[in-house]
């Protein structure tokens, strides 16, 4: 049924047609209407066999949600930003643990400075705890991809997390073709643990494990994942016989068959760079976008394939490894090693800085004439730095950094006179 509904709200309609079990959760901005609307639904009976679960804390949250999984429990959380942190040794210990938990993350900065707008740093902190971690580009994603993680989560016995950005997706009115509960029962069977905790049947779960056998329950966390990518298309494809859309898989590739030009990102924002995108190509610029849609499992072969043909690639990421440059450019530069193209990494969007049309449009006409450096930071105030780095270079004291960029763009200032 079509609807014109909140993301969040369609998210929660979502989960609660995959019949969950257990719902843990602890709110945080921006996915807290998300469970907000699943307590409704089970407070007023429309979301049936369900527990749900309100927690002192995210750790708790998470901590809940492997109990009642490692219970046999079909479970669902949520989170964002620091909430992540607070749960990132749950976070490991739900992989290593094989607990096919789902869970939302209303991708978010992290802090310090304390900063509620979207980024992708607080799903790229944890990259590499063994989740898989899939990035939706639309609310109608989202939606769809929610019910296709428990199917993935399940038959592989690995926690799934569904990446959505902050506020431009959660907090998004978009129209969104939400399904009916036959044809979600036809496409997600009952759920089947691998493992689970019965008195009549006691095992150990979370066992010390010792030098001798460690290697091996990481080198099969690690085949786990790549069967995922095997598997992620093949439940795309299942889930497109009996809902009609397309909607996962690993990669999504726009215009690139002639590109000498690609630009590779994930998210919400390859909305902007298609619309950009296909005003450069009016203009005769021979350019493409690809979406990573799989992160964890990262789809190297599928990548290189797809780019092997491009003379440079411009990867455009909303996070940071500080120190280093782009999370997701790294990644890339592996899956396109040995191949002759030129990559380089675009940090935009920090904090839930604006994007525009006209930035990326500059971006771009310098991509193509290869006048890039190898990190670009977008919009960047260059001016407000300097001078941060001649105040640190003049005053041993020079104070917070945050404080006097603040002071600098003049937010403390209008704040005063407000």
């Amino acid at each position: 049924m079509l609807k014109q509904i909140e993301g969040s709200h369609g998210v929660a309609e979502a989960v609660a047609l995959c019949r969950p079990e257990v719902i843990c959760c602890y709110p945080i901005t921006p996915q807290t209407h998300i469970v907000e609307d699943l307590g409704a639904l089970v407070k007023s009976g429309k979301l049936e066999n369900c527990e749900y679960i309100n927690v002192e804390s995210e750790f708790g949250a998470l901590s809940v949600g492997i109990g009642s999984s490692a219970a046999g429990a079909r479970t669902y959380t949520a989170t964002a930003s620091q909430g992540m942190l607070f749960m990132a040794e749950a976070v490991y210990n739900a992989s290593g643990l094989g607990l096919p938990i789902v869970m939302t993350v209303g991708n978010r900065a992290i802090g310090a400075p304390i900063n509620i707008w979207n980024d992708q740093t607080d799903s790229m902190s944890v990259r590499d705890a063994g989740w898989i971690q899939l990035f939706v580009e639309d609310n109608q994603q989202a939606v769809d991809i929610h019910i296709q993680a428990f199917k993935i989560a399940e038959r592989l016995s690995l926690p799934v997390m569904v990446c959505m950005d902050g506020f431009i997706l959660t907090h998004a009115y978009e129209g969104i073709d939400v399904p009916d509960q036959e044809q979600v029962d036809k496409f997600l069977p009952p759920f089947e643990p691998r493992q689970s905790l019965d008195p009549n049947d006691p095992i150990s779960l979370g066992a010390m494990v010792g030098p001798e056998a460690y290697t091996e329950v990481r080198y099969l966390a690690h085949h786990k994942q790549t069967q995922a990518l095997g598997l992620i298309p093949e439940i795309n494809e299942e889930f497109k016989q009996i809902f009609g859309r397309d909607s996962g898989g690993l990669i999504s590739t726009y215009n690139i068959e002639d590109a000498d030009t690609v630009i590779v990102t994930l998210g919400s924002v390859i909305g902007t760079i298609q619309e950009v995108v296909d005003e450069q190509r009016s203009q005769g610029a021979k350019i493409g976008a690809l979406t990573i849609r799989s992160f964890r499992p990262f789809p190297f072969e599928a990548i290189r394939s797809a780019l092997e043909g491009a003379k440079r690639v411009v990867v455009f990421e909303k996070c940071l490894a500080v120190g280093l440059g782009g999370i997701v450019a790294t990644n890339v530069r592996l899956a396109l090693d040995g191949v002759a193209v030129t990559v380089y990494t675009v940090i935009g969007g920090l904090g839930g800085r604006p994007i525009t049309r006209k930035s990326l449009h500059h971006l771009f006409e310098n991509a193509v004439k290869d006048e890039l450096e190898e990190v670009t930071f977008l919009d960047l105030k260059t001016d407000v730095v300097e001078r941060e780095l001649e105040r640190e270079r003049q005053l041993i004291r020079s104070g917070s950094i945050a404080e006097n960029i603040l002071r600098d763009v003049g937010v403390v200032d209008a704040a005063k006179t407000a």
